[in-house]
C-alpha cells in the first residue's frame, strides 16, 4: 500500500509519517531528504525534482511488494495526482493523509522552535509557511489534526483510521 501524507512544514506530518514507518516497517519517503541530498551532490534545481525522484522509489518499492509512506507537503492538486497514478499504474492500493495543525499558535511556535533534523536543511519562516500555495483537497482523505495531542495520539488516531481504510482494499 501506498500511504500519501501531504501538509504544511511543521505540521507534525514528518514526525506522525515516520512513526507509522516504523510501526508498519515500511519504506520511507522523505522529499525533504532527496531534495537536500540534491543541494548537496550540486544538482538541485528548483522544481518538481525531488517529486520526481521519490515516484521513482515509491515504484520500485511499491513493484517488490513492499508498504510505501511517502512524506511530502503535496500542497497542489498535480502533485496529489501523481502519487495517487504511482500507486494506480502498478495496481496497488493507496490512502491520502493530511495532517493540519488548526492551532496557528501552536503551529507557529513549532515553525519558530524547531531545529533542521536534515544536515544543510533551511526551515522555513512562519511567513513562508503562510504564503505557501495549498490547494484545498477535493476529494475525500483522512485528516489528522496534532495541534493538541501527542505523537502517540495522533499515531493511536491515525491507525484507526487506517484500519478503517483497509476494510475497503482487503
Amino acid at each position: 500500500m501506498l500511504y500519501i501524507f501531504s501538509g504544511l512544514p511543521g505540521t507534525g506530518k514528518s514526525t506522525l509519517s515516520s512513526a507509522l514507518a516504523r510501526e508498519l516497517q515500511a519504506t520511507y519517503l522523505r522529499v525533504d531528504v532527496v531534495e537536500q541530498a540534491m543541494r548537496a551532490a550540486g544538482t538541485w534545481v528548483d522544481g518538481p525534482a525531488g517529486y520526481i525522484v521519490c515516484y521513482a522509489i515509491a515504484s520500485q518499492n511499491l513493484r517488490l511488494g513492499l508498504d510505501v509512506i511517502a512524506d511530502t507537503v503535496n500542497p497542489i492538486q498535480v502533485t496529489r495526482q501523481a502519487w495517487r497514478n504511482v500507486a494506480v499504474s502498478l495496481e496497488a492500493p493507496f490512502v491520502e493523509i493530511e495532517v493540519i495543525c488548526s492551532d496557528d499558535r501552536e503551529h507557529r511556535h513549532r515553525i519558530e522552535t524547531r531545529v533542521a533534523d536534515i544536515p544543510g536543511l533551511a526551515l522555513p519562516t512562519w511567513e513562508k509557511v503562510r504564503n505557501r500555495q495549498y490547494d484545498v483537497w477535493d476529494r475525500d482523505h483522512i485528516v489528522i489534526d496534532t495541534a493538541h495531542q501527542t505523537v502517540a495520539e495522533s499515531l493511536k488516531t491515525l491507525c484507526e483510521q487506517l484500519d478503517r481504510e483497509r476494510r475497503k482494499f482487503y
